[in-house]
């Protein structure tokens, strides 16, 4: 039996607006095309908006499907809740180890492109030292425990005065490069050698610039209305993270010459720089503010993830444990004093920069695999579960979703399977082993027999203990 349920209780003080910009800020659309831009257009060349395209169907449909979860199944593991309740422990158990990699993964990739901004804004034209990046790493860490550990409402106000910044730059960035678009257009060649094959690696790589709306998902224990807004916002972060790279991209190709950005370990600046020449300010500040906002939410949902599956005696009951503002702070600090470590090693054991950098990479993998597994679970749920058992399926058949998640599964799924096949003539054949082995852990930890567990069920009035057969 478990108990102390009520020391276990967020507080429910989101409200649409927060969630929004939550969802907005989360997706960090200027550190996202800044850290994975470059990488894109590599892969994609100028074709690289087919890429985002075709990752930004099944997302998009996503976004609609986790609506429907989340009016049904509101909690703070999301995924791996929605999983637990329509698909079964193991089902539950294997999401749980894919959700945790895809966000820790994405972890370090935050931390240190974080140091080096930071660096480059105030030391332009030098160098920076190893132990420079490891406290400015560690600063922007400790910045980013701030306001998850000053508990939700705080992070929330954090994120809308941080988003500010980012969207208000953007916005003087665009108007600035529409109106200067006659001087600084370069021509775009349609480049015959880029074959089908990256645009499909750069649609999965894609995956880490279109993820981090759904996190009003993991916040849905948090919302005052936990069965109308989550997912809604999600919906919204979605569409505006879609069309701000539908813009950015096709300024960013049209106005810079391709040498210059393609692999670029930030696109965005080459191109700002020619929009506001000798200003490296102007656009490094917004980087900065997305690259934060981006850092502590992503850790807010790896948290949530933590908590609940502290909660569900998966993990150690200490991830459940919360200080006075109601913040579980073992599950945000450990996550980010781990990142701290492994981009301590990169930068002191220069050997391993290559094995973290391939498994890092595997972040769009993880991620996607995320999505189709719930993509999966909505499926089932439409088709037999809903359909047959739920108290109002004859009040609504949800056809149009139904049919909607079949076709992200199956979209999904497509990808998966091209990323295991096309990745190591790309990226090293070292991908597929450590994508492979991961999968093969969390297969393992699945099958594992636990009993009949008890779990969680989100009540807006109080949790639920259900006891559920392992299946």
């Amino acid at each position: 039996m478990l108990n102390n349920l009520s020391s276990s209780r967020f507080r429910q003080v989101f409200h649409l607006t927060d969630l929004t910009s939550l969802s907005i800020s989360s997706v960090g659309p200027l550190f996202s095309i800044a850290a994975a831009g470059g990488v894109m257009i590599e892969l994609a060349g100028s074709d690289v908006m087919w890429a985002i395209l075709i990752i930004a169907i099944p997302l998009l449909a996503s976004a609609f499907i986790f609506r429907l979860l989340n009016q049904h199944f509101p909690n703070a593991g999301a995924s791996y809740h929605w999983g637990r309740q329509v698909m079964g422990a193991r089902y539950a158990r294997f999401q749980a180890i894919v959700v945790i990699v895809a966000y820790f993964s994405s972890l370090p990739p935050i931390v240190m492109p974080a140091a080096q901004y930071t660096w480059a804004l105030f030391f332009p034209n030098q160098n920076a030292p190893v132990l420079a990046l490891f406290m400015i790493s560690a600063f922007w860490v400790t910045f980013a425990m701030i306001p998850l550990l000053m508990g939700s409402k705080p992070t929330a106000r954090f994120t809308e005065l941080f988003l500010g910044i980012e969207v208000f730059s953007l916005a003087i960035l665009m108007l600035t490069a529409l109106w200067r678009f006659p001087l600084l257009h370069v021509k775009v060649f349609a480049e015959p050698h880029i074959p089908w094959t990256g645009i499909f690696i750069a649609a999965v790589v894609a995956s880490t610039i279109m993820d981090g709306w759904e996190i009003d998902s993991y916040a849905a224990e948090e919302a005052k209305a936990p069965t109308k807004d989550p997912g809604l916002s999600g919906i919204l972060g979605a569409l505006f993270a879609f069309g701000t790279y539908a813009i950015l991209f096709p300024l960013i190709l049209h106005e810079t010459p391709l040498r210059l950005i393609s692999n670029s370990p930030d696109p965005l600046s080459a191109w700002a720089f020619r929009v506001f020449p000798s200003a490296h300010w102007i656009i490094l500040i917004p980087i900065l503010a997305s690259t934060a906002g981006s850092l502590w939410l992503t850790t807010y949902i790896l948290s949530r993830v933590l908590f609940a599956l502290g909660r569900d005696r998966l993990l150690p009951q200490h991830f459940t444990q919360m200080n006075t503002r109601k913040s579980p702070y073992l599950a945000i600090i450990l996550p980010l004093s781990l990142a701290l470590l492994i981009v301590s090693l990169e930068l002191w054991v220069p050997s391993l920069d290559h094995l973290f950098q391939v498994v890092l990479s595997s972040a769009g993998f993880f991620l996607t695999l995320e999505f189709f597994l719930d993509s999966l679970s909505a499926s089932w749920f439409l088709t037999k579960i809903h359909r047959h058992q739920w108290p109002h399926a004859g009040d609504h058949q949800h056809l149009p979703l139904r049919i909607l998640s079949y076709l992200t599964s199956s979209l999904l799924f497509g990808l998966l399977g091209l990323f295991i096949v096309l990745a190591p003539g790309l990226m090293g054949s070292s991908i597929d082993w450590i994508v492979g082995g991961i999968v093969l852990f969390a297969g393992f930890y699945a099958l594992q027999h636990h009993g009949a567990q008890p779990f969680y069920v989100f009540d807006p009035a109080d949790f639920i203990e259900v006891k559920s057969p392992d299946k």
